[in-house]
């Protein structure tokens, strides 16, 4: 119905909500190494994303929850659509590039946002081999879909798949995130439509910034 606001969901935590953050590296290593120069926990190896020209390593920041340092794989072709998170020219230094948000009950969540004029595009299935040979899958929204340049997550849903969290390393809590965009507004309605709180600001470009919890005490990873 026209004029109708977008439903909302239930609000949840960040833990409860956040699956997980991407940070981007022109090479795996640097990022591992900066990682681990800041949370004091050396990520470890997850595999390779044949489909999207990338692998990554994890570590974890709570039970469900954890950061993914993703760069392209030089023993991958790069897919027609590009390196994912690496598509265009101008990231030559390691950055929070987006984030994920879980959501078990994917296909309701596309439609309401979709219903709110958030358009994530299709779900697809995805799926990585680990070093020790286990294939881990999930279903996710196309982590192409432009969503604000990545200040709205792409969802993701593991079904059965063990969570990655619980074999990574864990490095510390995610306590707090904030999201700096030039449309605020925007990305407030479409996390209010995923029942999702964090602090939005206004400015210039995107930013993601994450508060963690570490051993050394509170860090700042953006």
């Amino acid at each position: 119905m026209p004029g109708r606001p977008p439903r909302r969901r239930p609000s949840r935590s960040l833990a409860e909500g956040v699956d997980h953050l991407v940070y981007a590296a022109p090479r795996l290593e640097d990022g591992m190494e900066a990682v681990a120069r800041l949370l004091g926990v050396r990520p470890v190896l997850g595999g390779r994303h044949p489909g999207f020209g990338t692998h990554n390593a994890l570590v974890a920041l709570g039970p469900t929850t954890y950061l993914e340092v993703i760069a392209p794989d030089p023993g991958l072709p790069p897919p027609d659509r590009g390196v994912l998170f690496f598509d265009d020219d101008g990231h030559e230094t390691a950055r929070l590039a987006t984030w994920a948000a879980r959501s078990e009950a994917i296909e309701e969540a596309v439609t309401a946002l979709k219903a709110a004029g958030f358009d994530l595009a299709d779900i697809q299935a995805g799926s990585r081999e680990t070093p020790d040979g286990a294939l881990l899958s999930w279903r996710l929204t196309d982590p192409w879909a432009p969503r604000l340049g990545g200040a709205i997550p792409f969802l993701i849903a593991w079904g059965g798949t063990p969570h990655p969290a619980r074999s990574a390393p864990p490095a510390g809590q995610l306590v707090g995130m904030c999201i700096e965009h030039p449309e605020p507004e925007r990305v407030g309605r479409a996390l209010a439509v995923l029942g999702l709180e964090t602090d939005v600001r206004c400015a210039e470009r995107f930013r993601l910034v994450a508060t963690i919890e570490t051993a050394r005490g509170e860090v700042e990873l953006t």
